[in-house]
């Protein structure tokens, strides 16, 4: 693998749909893994969180990297959601308000880097990412529930 590619997996979920929500990203620089979870809130959806994930994923990217180290970056991005993949490849048309600004939200992201690929996986082969995600909505959820002070 060159110095400048890194592989971005990411995964979003939401419990209710719309529900609890959270997100992962694992981060597959040459020499080092890095994972990500963060809870997103109530009332958001499936597909809304798959776009936040990949969102968190790029600018997370850049935080780690730099903007100099950016601009040289390759990002292999790897989702199981076919349809948000699909709306960022142009196959698909964008009828949710919501979406449409997160995908503008990416598109401007992806500026940021040398070039960024969009690529779907079967969700067999993004169980690290989903593990981040499942991880976001256990720790929010039972922050939400709880009556202990921290």
């Amino acid at each position: 693998m060159e110095n400048n590619i890194i592989n971005i997996f990411t995964d979003g979920g939401s419990r209710g749909n719309p529900g609890i929500a959270g997100v992962g990203a694992v981060l597959k620089f040459p020499n080092e893994t890095k994972k990500y979870s963060q809870f997103l809130g109530d009332k958001i959806t499936n597909n809304e969180a798959e776009y936040q994930a990949l969102i968190f994923a790029l600018k997370k990217t850049k935080q780690l990297i730099g903007k100099t180290k950016s601009k040289e970056a390759v990002l292999k991005c790897f989702a199981d959601s076919e349809l948000m993949v699909k709306q960022l490849n142009h196959q698909y048309k964008l009828n949710n308000e919501n979406i449409q600004k997160m995908f503008i939200e990416i598109w401007n992201l992806m500026l940021d880097f040398k070039k960024v690929e969009i690529t779907h996986i079967f969700r067999e082969k993004n169980k690290e990412a989903d593990e981040m995600a499942n991880k976001a909505m256990d720790e929010g959820q039972a922050s939400d529930n709880s009556n202990k002070l921290f």
